[in-house]
C-alpha cells in the first residue's frame, strides 16, 4: 500500500535554476541539486563537509542521458575535485544525513547498490568505468540502507531525473494493466502506459517491415532503433531487446506496426478494451 509523502523543497539562493535542498517528511536523509556552475558557492553549506553518496548529472555527445554515481567522506572537497576531472555533468545531486549518522560502510553500501539499481533500470548511462564494491554491514544497518535507498529515490526523482526507476509502473489503477497489438508482417507486441508515455516491452516484436505510406519520420526513427540494437531482426520480426519508453501509444503502435497507426485505437487489453475505450470510461466513471 502506498501513502503520500511531504518533500520540502528549498530555493537557496532564491532561483528555481540555483541550488536546492530537498527533504522528506520523517527522514533524516537530505538531498542538494547543484548546478555545476554553482559547487565553488557551497562553502555556505556546512552538511556538505560531511559524509555522503552524490550523482553527476550529464548528457553524451549524441543527447542521452548520463550519470555518475560516487560516495565521498567529504562531498563539497569530492565535487570540487570533479569539476576539474570530469567534464559531462552539468549538476549534482547529493544525498546526506542530517543527523551524521552515515560511515564509511554505509556511504560504500549506498554507492553499490545505487549502480545496481541504475544498470537494472537502464535509462541513464551509467559513467563509472568499475563496479562500486559493496560493504559488509550489519543486517540492521542493510534494512537502514535500504530504506535510505528508496528515499532517495523519491527525493532524486522529484529534482528531475529517473535514473533509479523501473520504466514499468506498477500503480494499481486500471491504465496501468497489459496492452497487446498482434498483427500482420509479424506484429506482436505487449505494453502499458506509463507517467512517461508508453513502454512497449523486452521481448515484443514488431512488424519486419514498413509500408510505403507510413511517415518519414516515423521511418528513420524505427531505423534509428534498428540501429541501437533496441530493436533486432529474428527470422521474421524484430524483436525488443528491452523495454523501450515511447513519447506516446500512437508512436510505439507505428514502430511496431510498420506504419502509420493511432495508438489509442491499436492498443488492447485481455478483453479486447482499446485504450482510449478504458480512458473514456475513467473519465466518465469520475465525471459521476
Amino acid at each position: 500500500m502506498s501513502f503520500g509523502k511531504t518533500i520540502k523543497i528549498f530555493l537557496i539562493d532564491g532561483d528555481p535554476n540555483g541550488r536546492m535542498s530537498c527533504e522528506l517528511s520523517n527522514w533524516t536523509g537530505k538531498a542538494y541539486k547543484i548546478p555545476r556552475i554553482k559547487v565553488k558557492e557551497c562553502t555556505d553549506r556546512d552538511d556538505m563537509q560531511s559524509t555522503g553518496v552524490y550523482f553527476l548529472f550529464g548528457r553524451d555527445d549524441e543527447g542521452k542521458d548520463m550519470v555518475y554515481i560516487g560516495e565521498a567522506e567529504t562531498i563539497l572537497k569530492r565535487l570540487n575535485q570533479h569539476v576539474t576531472q570530469k567534464e559531462f555533468w552539468n549538476e549534482a545531486i547529493v544525498l546526506t544525513s542530517k543527523d551524521d549518522n552515515l560511515n564509511k560502510a554505509h556511504i560504500k553500501y549506498l554507492e553499490n547498490r545505487f549502480y545496481e539499481v541504475a544498470k537494472v533500470a537502464k535509462r541513464y548511462k551509467v559513467e563509472n568505468s568499475i563496479t562500486p564494491t559493496q560493504s559488509s554491514i550489519s543486517e540492521s544497518d542493510r534494512s537502514e540502507m535500504e530504506e535510505f535507498l528508496q528515499n532517495g529515490r523519491i527525493l532524486i526523482n522529484t529534482l528531475g531525473h529517473k535514473a533509479f526507476e523501473e520504466k514499468r509502473e506498477s500503480a494499481p489503477n486500471k491504465l496501468t494493466e497489459v496492452f497487446f497489438i498482434k498483427a500482420a508482417r509479424g506484429a506482436d507486441a505487449q505494453g502499458e502506459p506509463t507517467s512517461d508515455g508508453f513502454v512497449v516491452f523486452k521481448g515484443s516484436k514488431a512488424a519486419i517491415d514498413t509500408v510505403r505510406s507510413m511517415t518519414s519520420g516515423f521511418i528513420k526513427f524505427r531505423n534509428e532503433l534498428i540501429a541501437s540494437g533496441i530493436i533486432m531482426q529474428s527470422e521474421n520480426w524484430f524483436a525488443f531487446t528491452d523495454d523501450y519508453i515511447f513519447s506516446s501509444p500512437s508512436t510505439a503502435a507505428s514502430i511496431v506496426l510498420g506504419r502509420n497507426a493511432n495508438g489509442l485505437t491499436e492498443w488492447k487489453n485481455r478483453e479486447g478494451m482499446s485504450l482510449k475505450d478504458l480512458e473514456l470510461g475513467e473519465k466518465q466513471n469520475g465525471t459521476q
